[in-house]
C-alpha cells in the first residue's frame, strides 16, 4: 500500500472537490442512517395511534433525506469526475517523460506491451480508484462505527450480534489480502506479456504471413491467454470465496437480530418501531460490509498498479544532463573527435557488458565526410550511437570542437547532431509531419527541397493527399526504399535547420534504394554533407566513396584509415568487404 500513498501529492491540487465529494458520500450514507431513526418514530407514533395527519411531518422528513442522499450521489459523482481524469492524465504524462527520459539500454529491458498495459491499463485502474474505490473505502470506514453506536443505542443485543458475527470478516479478509495480491499482480503482468505478443504479430504480420508461422503465434498467444484465464479465475475463485462469506454472515447477523428482536417486542421490552427501525438500519449496514469485497479487490488492483507504475517511474536515469553544463559556442565548427573510446551493450540479467568498442580513436575535421565500414557486429552502429548519447561511452570520451558530449546538455547536443538510421521509423501522421520531425517550423518549401535531395517529391505527389497523406504506422504503406528516403529527408532537413558546426550521423541511409535511384540521391547528397561533419555507415562501394576518409573497422577497433580508393589498393579486408579489385 505504501505505493499508493506515494500519489497523495498528486491529489492535493484537487483536494477541495475530492474532500467535498467525500463530505457529500458520507451525508449520503448518514440519511440512510437517519432514515429507519424515522420510521421508528412512524411506527410507534402516528401508525400506532391511527393518526393520519401526523404522518404528514415524518413522510416529508423521509422525502427530503432522500432527496439529500440523490443530491449526494449526484454531487460526489459531479465532484470527483474531473480531478480523476485529471490525475490520470498527469500520471501518463509523468510517465511518457520517464520513457522519454529513460535510456535505450533500458528500454531494451521492457517489452513494449508491458510499457503499454502500464500506460494505459494500470492507470485506469488508478482513475477508477480515484473516484470511487478510495471515496467508498473512507465512507464505510466513517459510517460503519456511526451505524453500530446507533443499532447499540436502539438495542444493545442486536448492536453486539451484528458486531461479534463480522468479526470474522475482518481476520478472513486478512488472509484474503495477501492471496489477491499475488494473484493480481501475476494477472497485470500477464496481460502485458499477452499484449506485447498482439502487438509484435500485428507489426510483424507481413512476416508471418510470408514464413507461414502465423498458426505458431497464434497458439503462442493462446498459451498465454489460457494462462491469464487461469489466473483471472483463480481471482474469481479467490473473490467469490470472499463474496460468500461477506454475503453469509451479516445476513446470519439480521436472522438472529429479528429473532432477538421479536422475543424483546414479545416480552414488552421492545417496541415494535424500534425492531423495524433496528433490522433496517442491520440490513443497511450488511451492505457496506458486502461491498467491501469489490473494494478489496479494486483496492488491491490499485496497489498492484501503483507498483507497476512506480516501477518504471523509479528506474533509473543512466544518461542525464550533467550538473553543471557546458555550452557550445554559437559558431561551432563541428569538429568530432573520438578518443580512445571503449564500449559494451549492458546486459539485461545485469552481467558484464558484452564489449563491442575497444580503444576507438577518430577525428573528423569540420565539414568532412568520413565513411565507417566493417563487417557486421564490428561495432559501426554503436560507434554512432555514442554520439548523440543514446548510449554512454564506458571508457575514453567523445568531443565536439574540444567540448566533452558528456558535459552537454543532452536537448543542446542533440540538436547539433542529426541522426538517420538503418532502418528508418516513420509515424502515424502526414507525410510533411514525418519529415519535419526534428525541425517543426519548417515550411512547405524546406519540407520539398529536402524531399528533392533524398528523392522522394515524386512518389509523395502521387500519394492520394501529397504532404497531407497519413502514412499509416510504421509507414508499412510504403515500400523499404520509400520509407528509407523520407527518413533521409528528415535527416537533411534537421540537419539543414542548424546554422554553421551541425554533426551528420547516417546509418547506412542507402541500403534499400535501387542503383539508379541510389546515384539520383548522392549526387544531391554531396551538396548537403559538403557543409556537414559526418560520420557515414557504408556497406557499398558507391556510399563509401560519397566520403573524404574511410574508417575500416574489425573486432571494435580501426585497423585501417585512407580513402576508399586507396583501401581498395591497400587492404584485403576492406576489398573483400567492398567486392572491389587490387
Amino acid at each position: 500500500m505504501r505505493s499508493l500513498r506515494r500519489f497523495l501529492p498528486f491529489l492535493r491540487p484537487y483536494r477541495t472537490p475530492l474532500i467535498l465529494a467525500n463530505v457529500l458520500a458520507i451525508l449520503m450514507a448518514s440519511t440512510a442512517i437517519a432514515i429507519p431513526l424515522v420510521i421508528a418514530r412512524v411506527i410507534d407514533g402516528p401508525v400506532a395511534r391511527r393518526d393520519f395527519v401526523g404522518l404528514l411531518v415524518p413522510v416529508a422528513l423521509i422525502f427530503l433525506l432522500g432527496s439529500l442522499e440523490s443530491f449526494g450521489m449526484w454531487g460526489r459523482r459531479w465532484l470527483v469526475s474531473k480531478p480523476s481524469t485529471m490525475i490520470e492524465i498527469t500520471l501518463r504524462a509523468k510517465l511518457f517523460a520517464r520513457l522519454q527520459a529513460l535510456s535505450i539500454g533500458r528500454h531494451d529491458g521492457w517489452q513494449s506491451g508491458q510499457l503499454l498495459s502500464r500506460a494505459i491499463d494500470d492507470l485506469g485502474v488508478m482513475r477508477r480508484f480515484v473516484a470511487f474505490v478510495g471515496p467508498f473505502l473512507i465512507v464505510n470506514i466513517v459510517i460503519m462505527p456511526i451505524g453500530l453506536v446507533v443499532l447499540f443505542t436502539m438495542n444493545w443485543q442486536v448492536g453486539l450480534i451484528f458486531t461479534v458475527t463480522s468479526l470474522p470478516l475482518v481476520v478472513f479478509s486478512m488472509r484474503f489480502v495477501r492471496r489477491f495480491e499475488v494473484a493480481s499482480r501475476r494477472s497485470q503482468d500477464q496481460s502485458g506479456d499477452l499484449a506485447t505478443i498482439a502487438q509484435e504479430s500485428a507489426q510483424g504480420v507481413r512476416v508471418l504471413k510470408a514464413l507461414g508461422r502465423g498458426r505458431f503465434f497464434g497458439a503462442r498467444f493462446t498459451a498465454l491467454s489460457r494462462e491469464l484465464q487461469r489466473t483471472e479465475l483463480e481471482k474469481v475463485r479467490l473473490d467469490a470465496t470472499l463474496w460468500a462469506a461477506l454475503v453469509v454472515l451479516p445476513t446470519v447477523a439480521i436472522a438472529l437480530s429479528l429473532g432477538v428482536g421479536a422475543y424483546s417486542v414479545v416480552q414488552g421490552s421492545m417496541t415494535m418501531g424500534t425492531l423495524v427501525a433496528a433490522v433496517t438500519l442491520a440490513t443497511f449496514l450488511q451492505w457496506p460490509i458486502i461491498w467491501l469485497g469489490f473494494l478489496l479487490s479494486d483496492l488491491f488492483e490499485a496497489a498492484t498498479a501503483a507498483d507497476r507504475y512506480w516501477e518504471l517511474i523509479d528506474t533509473p536515469l543512466d544518461i542525464t544532463d550533467p550538473p553543471h553544463p557546458v555550452s557550445l559556442p554559437h559558431t561551432s565548427r563541428g569538429e568530432l573527435v573520438i578518443d580512445r573510446v571503449g564500449f559494451g551493450y549492458p546486459r539485461a540479467d545485469g552481467g558484464p557488458e558484452n564489449a563491442v568498442l575497444e580503444e576507438i580513436s577518430l577525428r573528423v575535421r569540420p565539414g568532412e565526410t568520413v565513411a565507417l565500414v566493417g563487417a557486421t557486429g564490428s561495432g559501426k552502429t554503436a560507434l554512432l550511437e555514442l554520439i548523440p548519447r543514446l548510449y554512454d561511452v564506458d571508457r575514453g570520451r567523445i568531443t565536439i570542437d574540444g567540448i566533452d558530449i558528456a558535459t552537454l546538455r543532452l536537448a543542446d547536443l542533440r540538436r547539433v547532431v542529426t541522426v538517420a538510421f538503418e532502418e528508418p521509423v516513420l509515424f502515424s501522421a502526414s507525410v510533411r509531419e514525418n519529415v519535419a520531425l526534428g525541425d517543426p517550423r519548417a515550411t512547405d518549401a524546406q519540407v520539398r527541397q529536402a524531399l528533392d535531395i533524398a528523392q522522394a517529391s515524386e512518389f509523395v505527389d502521387a500519394l492520394p493527399w501529397g504532404l497531407d497523406t497519413r502514412i499509416g504506422e510504421q509507414g508499412m504503406s510504403l515500400s523499404g526504399g520509400q520509407r528509407q528516403r523520407l527518413a533521409l529527408a528528415r535527416a537533411v532537413l534537421t540537419g539543414e535547420s542548424e546554422a554553421g558546426g551541425r554533426i551528420m550521423v547516417l546509418d547506412d541511409p542507402l541500403s534499400a534504394l535501387d542503383v539508379e535511384t541510389e546515384e539520383r540521391v548522392q549526387d544531391r547528397l554531396r551538396s548537403v554533407l559538403s557543409g556537414a561533419t559526418t560520420l557515414l555507415v557504408a556497406h557499398r562501394p558507391s556510399t563509401a566513396a560519397l566520403a573524404d576518409r574511410v574508417a575500416l573497422l574489425a573486432d571494435g577497433r580501426i585497423v585501417a584509415e585512407g580513402t576508399h580508393d586507396k583501401l581498395l589498393r591497400t587492404s584485403s579486408h576492406y576489398r573483400e568487404l567492398m567486392g572491389g579489385e587490387p
